[in-house]
């Protein structure tokens, strides 16, 4: 978990890493709630985009399963069709056969979700000790959603993309996270000299080693030789 200070209001941003985004899911009392938080963590939709899917807006392309997102229900003005996965597909239709394929699929007034995710996030801290916890909101699931795409290798362009952001500075100063340590890791491996040097270290570091020990036994063995002496 990695957490910055807000730069508008009281409070924390978070990014949550995989293992933590799948507790949280796990943490929900029902499928309406797991599939809303599906939604905004596997998705990237905002909590009011979240409200306005309908069954009709879950469609299955040559490309996969998305989810249409009208321009009159984002922030930007803008039609996007973000991924979405199997199971969440799958939720949805399952959902649709008990409603109207033009009713909401999470029919719920935007507090309510705002409510879901804190006592998902209440049990997680009360399980983990963890207090960044306290902290999680929804559009942290849409911040985490962007920085995980990023560190499983999405082009940045896709990313935006399918997320609806069209300024790249924006993305970059309020959404995009600290990568972890992983990422960082495997991001270094990419760049031959900085990867060769990590190399040429420990191989140093292990010849140098080597030579102090044949160092230490070379004085061992000349002082044996002078005690027989």
């Amino acid at each position: 978990m990695r957490l910055k200070d807000h730069p508008k209001k009281d409070g924390m941003r978070v990014w949550l890493d995989e293992s933590e985004t799948q507790q949280l899911i796990g943490a929900t009392k029902n499928i309406e709630q797991e599939l809303a938080l599906l939604l905004m963590a596997r998705s990237g939709l905002r909590r009011k985009e979240m409200l306005q899917v309908t069954p009709a807006d879950l469609v299955e392309t040559d490309t996969g399963y998305h989810v249409r997102v009208w321009a009159e229900n984002t922030k930007s003005g803008s039609y996007r069709e973000p991924p979405v996965s199997e199971e969440v597909y799958n939720y949805a239709r399952a959902k649709a056969e008990a409603i109207e394929p033009d009713d909401a699929l999470i029919d719920r007034d935007p507090k309510t979700i705002y409510r879901w995710v804190g006592r998902a996030a209440d049990r997680c801290r009360a399980e983990s000790g963890e207090d960044g916890w306290q902290f999680v909101t929804p559009h942290d699931l849409r911040r985490t959603w962007g920085t995980q795409l990023l560190e499983a290798g999405v082009l940045p362009s896709v990313v935006m993309a399918w997320g609806g952001w069209e300024d790249w500075q924006t993305f970059r100063d309020h959404y995009l996270g600290e990568f972890s340590p992983e990422a960082i890791r495997r991001e270094r491996q990419k760049v031959d000299y900085l990867a060769d040097r990590t190399v040429a270290r420990s191989e140093q570091s292990r010849a140098g080693y080597s030579a102090f020990e044949t160092r230490g036994k070379t004085h061992q063995n000349r002082a044996s030789e002078e005690a027989d002496l």
